[in-house]
């Protein structure tokens, strides 16, 4: 499975090619895309898609959200199957995603960790179990991050609105007023070098569950990336994401 990972050059692209040269999954590396270079492992490098080799079996994108676009025209007009980790993109962009899973195999999660996507499923479950709780939804990442709330803590309360149609999310909390009634808030911590960290409170005035899942190195959303990647060989065109692994 030869892999061709978009954003190579990057913290979280270098990750995924050192799995890949290790052999992680079946995977060998067959190139990279960046602008900022990426020429230690030894294989094609290209500053722009035109420029990227073609002869690989899936993409893997961690790249940035403003690339997009032009990596769906890449993947579509090659034909290849693509695993898109990176979030923060526009309402738009999600449509073109949408659009380009009717022509390839395109695996799109914001976290490409298979716990978080348990603590997604068991969120889920327990919001629907428990009507009548209220949800909290805490996220921490190193200070480098530049979105908050993450696509992670974003994609769990999706998950849990789908049982509770009725929510409103609240970004963070702040002045005077009781809590709203179904109401899923989303608080963002920023500091030093967290990896990730995603929580979520289910509660009413006689229980609480808690969820929580913390991430110990970029290496586990590599391999959850390469997993996905083997995942999608000989797949029909589509949408997929964690959720499809996990109901295997």
């Amino acid at each position: 499975m030869r892999i061709l990972v978009s954003g190579l050059g990057g913290a979280m692209g270098r990750e995924v090619a050192k799995l890949a040269l290790s052999g992680y999954r079946g995977a060998e590396l067959a190139g990279g895309v960046s602008p900022r270079g990426c020429d230690a492992f030894g294989v094609p490098c290209a500053a722009d898609y035109a420029r990227a080799v073609t002869d690989a079996d899936c993409v893997v994108d961690f790249s940035h959200h403003s690339a997009t676009m032009e990596l769906l025209r890449f993947v579509k007009e090659n034909h290849l199957p693509l695993v898109l980790a990176t979030t923060g993109q526009t309402e738009e962009v999600k449509a073109a995603v949408l659009a380009t899973a009717t022509e390839i195999p395109l695996f799109f999660s914001a976290n490409c960790s298979l716990g978080v996507a348990l603590l997604i499923e068991l969120a889920k479950k327990t919001a629907a179990a428990m009507p009548d709780a209220e949800i909290e939804i805490m996220e921490k990442h190193h200070d480098r991050m530049v979105d908050a709330p993450s696509g992670t803590a974003l994609a769990i309360a999706e998950a849990i609105r789908e049982v509770r149609p009725e929510a409103a999310l609240r970004m963070g909390r702040s002045g005077h007023g009781r809590r709203a009634p179904n109401e899923i808030g989303i608080h963002a911590v920023r500091m030093g070098n967290i990896v990730g960290e995603h929580e979520v409170m289910i509660g009413t005035a006689s229980q609480t569950v808690t969820l929580k899942h913390e991430a110990h190195s970029r290496a586990l959303f590599a391999e959850g990336a390469l997993a996905a990647a083997q995942f999608l060989q000989g797949k029909s065109a589509g949408l997929y994401g964690m959720e499809s692994m996990i109901a295997l």
